[in-house]
């Protein structure tokens, strides 16, 4: 047999054990029931590969297989790719196959629909994605996807989640880097013990059988649990820009003297407002505030995505000409303004949003998805959200709070942790003078503060329509039947950071009349109406983010015909959840005096404690509906 037609056999037997291999994991029927529970969508193979060739270049392969269960899993089928003019797109197709493996369509590159990477909020971006339209006629069905990317920028590089966030399995999936670059490249691989992921070297890594993962109340972020990998280089490329990443002092460092020192010349005129506004201000705190609600009051925020990998900032001069930037030229724009008159401040990078996640801090790479300005405050830090019109100077909770950032400086990166706002901090106080009379009706006059977090959670309701801000508040107390918001009005005490609303309210038969006698419920305006779920096999750990402490104190008129025939007990719980106490008493014939207090703590718990902390949640519920009654006099 001759040379020639050994490796033809040989080219034929590996081809059909890959289109054996795909073939089952094209057909639906065969998907193992363990990777079915609680999974939209399973990764049935997914083979990733990245081969840095130099500091500028590196290519990256992906072959993916997902079976779309049902409608919540079409988000998952993974066929779109995001390039620019740093990614050149070498490869890119998709096919479509029904339950029973038969292909139903196929896709070449020019049938990719192709739009800019960004919402309608950006200005402009020289980012874009192509993407499959396909609307499925039934499930499931799987997509086959394939991509080869060749990219000269190399501060990115793609990191591996084998489980892809909540109900998604994984059958096989396989995540490589060969490296011939001569440069090192860092790896972190977080959580993988737990989830038997095969480790065949530092840069090679594999996993089985995975299965989907439900969310759960009050759990922590889905990377503090699940298996996650990130990767960079020592020295890498952004656009042409070469920088280096041995520490976050280098990489801060980098960020410095390339992308942000060179954008902060302002405008002399600009300059001269300035230093005139702060003339008389006695402290770097104030001048701080003086130039901070200058910005606010002259910017806008838009959406920015060019300029160095959509890191670099808009020009300080550039932002003070249009009025407006994203949150990187906004916050330098800022920056360069106390710059000029002496105020120390660190550019920083974090990640924003609800959820709090950190910058790793003991791995330096591009991380961060939000800029703010730092302002050394004594010992501490204040941290000012430059994208807001209407936040108060150094209010960042509930976006930035509690958590690990980067602040850069010229000497290079430092991680810290920015502010953490405590339970007691976190604070709404609700007084109210409440008159009820025989029939049940009551009205009251309700005057409501919040603070901390609870400050976020209140203040941009005034920003509604009249008619949006009553359904809200009826909303908000969906509980009081026949409510009516007579009257509203607030109060945003911006420097103490104090939100006060004032109400006038009423509603028809609050109390319920039973023959002579009525119930009152004496919780009018803060009620707890349901715990968190349950669970039968609590399989996460519990995460209390933010504490919390609400105080209510209502005083109750009762008309002349009526007396108290029974109050409710006084009730104190205290355990390492939290506290609760309520009481009502009596402090002459027509006047009772209800008070109340829910203190909710930060903490870290374990999935066994989840039961204790939804008793003492049903503990609330029950004593927030707790009635007392109220009968007609003989």
């Amino acid at each position: 047999m001759s040379l020639k037609t050994i490796l033809l056999i040989c080219v034929v037997l590996v081809s059909i054990q890959i289109f054996g291999q795909d073939e089952a994991h094209l057909q639906s029927f065969i998907i193992p029931s363990e990777l079915r529970e609680n999974a939209n969508a399973i990764i049935r193979f997914e083979d990733t590969n990245i081969d840095v060739k130099a500091y500028n270049k590196m290519v990256y392969t992906n072959k993916r297989i997902v079976t779309i269960l049902n409608s919540s899993g079409d988000s998952k089928n993974g066929a779109v790719v995001s390039y620019d003019n740093n990614i050149s797109i070498k490869k890119l197709e998709a096919r479509i196959y029904d339950s029973s493996g038969m292909e139903i369509k196929k896709f070449k590159k020019n049938d990719f629909e192709d739009v800019s990477a960004v919402d309608g909020g950006t200005l402009y971006s020289d980012s874009r994605m192509k993407y499959i339209n396909y609307t499925p006629t039934n499930f499931p069905y799987t997509v086959v996807f394939e991509t080869e990317l060749e990219y000269t920028s190399t501060a990115f590089i793609p990191g591996w989640q084998p489980i892809e966030g909540y109900y998604t399995s994984s059958q096989n999936v396989n995540y490589k880097i060969t490296n011939s670059s001569g440069i090192e490249v860092k790896i972190k691989a977080s959580n993988f013990d737990e989830y038997a992921i095969e480790k065949h070297s530092d840069l090679h890594y594999s996993a089985k059988n995975l299965a989907a993962i439900k969310p759960e109340s009050y759990s922590p972020p889905f990377n503090a649990f699940a298996p996650d990998l990130k990767a960079s280089l020592t020295e890498f490329d952004m656009e042409g820009v070469k920088g280096v990443n041995n520490t976050w002092v280098d990489f801060g460092k980098w960020m410095n003297d390339k992308l942000i020192q060179d954008t902060q010349v302002l405008p002399q005129k600009v300059k001269d407002e300035i230093r005139l506004r702060t003339a008389n201000a006695k402290t770097n705190l104030e001048k701080a505030k003086i130039v901070y609600e200058y910005m606010q009051n002259k910017t806008r925020y838009i959406s920015v995505q060019v300029g160095i990998g959509g890191w670099k900032p808009m020009l300080a001069s550039d932002v003070d000409r249009l009025g407006y930037g994203d949150c990187k030229g906004l916050t330098n724009y800022t920056k360069a303004m106390l710059d000029e008159i002496g105020v120390e401040n660190f550019y920083t990078v974090i990640y924003g949003g609800r959820d709090i996640r950190h910058i790793d801090n003991s791995f330096s790479s591009i991380q961060g998805n939000h800029v703010i300005l730092c302002v050394p405050n004594e010992s501490d830090y204040l941290w000012l959200e430059c994208t807001s019109q209407t936040s108060p100077f150094g209010y960042n909770a509930n976006f930035t709070d509690d958590r690990d950032a980067l602040i850069i400086t010229p000497e290079g990166g430092k991680i810290v942790h920015t502010k953490v706002y405590s339970a007691e901090e976190n604070l709404l106080t609700t007084s109210a003078t409440i008159t009820l009379d025989e029939l049940g009706n009551m009205n009251a006059d309700i005057v409501s503060k919040s603070y901390g977090t609870q400050y976020g959670h209140h203040e941009g309701v005034q920003n509604q329509a009249e008619k949006d801000q009553k359904l809200y508040f009826k909303k908000y107390w969906s509980y009081i039947n026949a409510l009516e918001i007579n009257t509203v009005a607030y109060n945003n005490d911006k420097d103490k950071i104090e939100f006060t609303e004032t109400f006038k309210v009423t509603a028809e038969r609050y109390a319920s009349k039973t023959g002579d006698r009525l119930l009152l419920q004496p919780n009018f305006f803060n009620r707890i109406e349901s715990a968190p779920n349950r669970y039968s096999n609590r399989a996460l750990p519990v995460e209390i983010d933010r504490g919390f402490t609400d105080v209510d104190n209502y005083e109750i008129n009762i008309p002349h015909a009526l007396e108290v025939e029974a109050l409710m007990e006084p009730v104190s719980i205290k355990n390492k959840f939290g506290e609760y106490e309520a009481s009502v008493t009596k402090t002459d014939d027509n006047k009772l005096i209800y008070k109340r207090k829910f203190l909710v703590n930060k903490g870290s718990y374990t999935k066994e404690d989840y039961e204790n902390y939804r008793a003492f949640w049903l503990e609330v519920v029950k004593h927030d509906k707790s009635k007392i009654v109220l009968k007609s006099k003989s």
